[in-house]
């Protein structure tokens, strides 16, 4: 069996975990510097106190589970469906690589205009994908 549309699906889970890395390791010094008390904590709001660099880190892992769950079903699909030639294959690719970059880019800079045409692009890939499934039913 073919795997080249789910070797995306595995790099991007690794992303998401490294970025799950990266915010643990800036979040829970922040707080302990903040002296933020996890257990004493009643609202998320109280987590706004925390440096926007520690805030970026953890709202881009957010987002690596919010439009990306499309990415993973219409991967999935592709593999189950056999539509997984070389085209949906390398725009998987693409739009891993533009998620890697703007995880990258909110968590470093946060520039948003430049931001949102990254994940524009990304979503661009998506509808690639699902317009050239929808094409071949």
């Amino acid at each position: 069996m073919n795997n080249e549309m789910l070797t995306p699906v595995l790099a991007l889970a690794s992303w998401t975990l490294v970025m799950m890395i990266w915010m643990y390791v800036t979040r829970i010094p922040a707080m302990n510097r903040a002296g933020i008390d996890v257990k004493a904590m009643k609202e998320k709001s109280e987590m706004d106190v925390l440096p926007r660099a520690v805030r970026q880190v953890a709202d881009n892992y957010n987002h690596l589970h919010e439009q990306p769950v499309v990415f993973y079903a219409l991967a999935f699909y592709c593999h189950l469906a056999g539509t997984a030639d070389a085209v949906n294959v390398g725009l998987a690719w693409a739009y891993v690589g533009l998620r890697v970059a703007h995880s990258v880019f909110q968590a470093l800079v946060n520039f948003i205009p430049l931001r949102f045409v990254l994940f524009l692009l990304s979503a661009l890939c998506l509808v690639a994908i699902t317009v050239r499934n929808l094409t071949l039913l």
